[in-house]
């Protein structure tokens, strides 16, 4: 399988699916592990992390639903072109079909992937768990497992979840805060959140991923100007 994905992450995922921790090797031309450093996440290390955890949500719920396939493999067509998400679709079945350690593969991309990837790679789990119009509990489960394993904490969960699954309070989760919040704090809060969501921080990853990111930059602009006018602030 590593041979088919051909991407610097491709012996993780073989290590992965054999039971093997590949914790200590690097990701970029310089093999050697030093504490604390991280490479940066390519289009290619993105997509692999993308095929495995996508297999995981997408089995979560004993069933593999057309609308799941299909979103996936738009995403890779459009990241990745025909011939590559070809390649990835059939290794995305094989994977559907086997059991390998998702909690190791899950810090492997704590370990290798900067945070704003990692925040990128749960809206796209966020995206597969709706692309039936419906969020099955086990599919939520899976994918708040799947957060804490790659190292983002629950309010950053609860922000992304919030863009996707809307309530009373939602854009107040968007912007990890709560109604409790003064108008000084929520303006604070904006600022943070409009620099952690900015699509810059993704731009290494291609232009499809930087624009999908886009869109949650605009939720989280939406979400402070429905606080603005709840509260009639200037």
């Amino acid at each position: 399988m590593g041979s088919i994905i051909g991407f610097a992450l491709g012996s993780m995922l073989d290590n992965a699916v054999n039971g093997r921790s590949a914790v200590g090797q690097d990701t970029d031309t310089d093999t050697t592990f030093r504490p604390g450093r991280r490479p940066v996440t390519q289009e290619g290390d993105f997509g692999v992390s993308l095929l495995v955890l996508s297999a995981a949500v997408m089995r979560s719920d004993n069933r593999v639903l057309k609308a799941e396939l299909d979103f996936v493999r738009d995403f890779f067509v459009k990241n990745f072109g025909q011939a590559k998400a070809q390649q990835y679709i059939l290794m995305l079945r094989e994977l559907l079909k086997q059991e390998y350690d998702l909690r190791g593969v899950c810090q492997q991309i704590k370990l290798y992937m900067d945070h704003a990837s990692r925040v990128q790679l749960l809206h796209y789990l966020f995206g597969i768990s709706l692309s039936d119009g419906h969020a099955h509990p086990s599919e939520l489960d899976i994918i708040q497992a799947i957060a804490g394993w790659m190292g983002i904490s629950s309010v950053d969960y609860d922000s992304v979840k919030a863009m996707f699954i809307k309530d009373t309070q939602s854009a107040y989760k968007i912007l990890e805060i709560t109604p409790e919040a003064t108008d000084e704090e929520v303006k604070k809060a904006y600022k943070k959140m409009a620099v952690k969501y900015h699509p810059d921080k993704v731009s290494h990853l291609g232009e499809d991923v930087q624009k999908a990111a886009g869109e949650k930059f605009k939720e989280v602009n939406l979400a402070y100007e429905q606080i603005k006018k709840q509260r009639g602030m200037s």
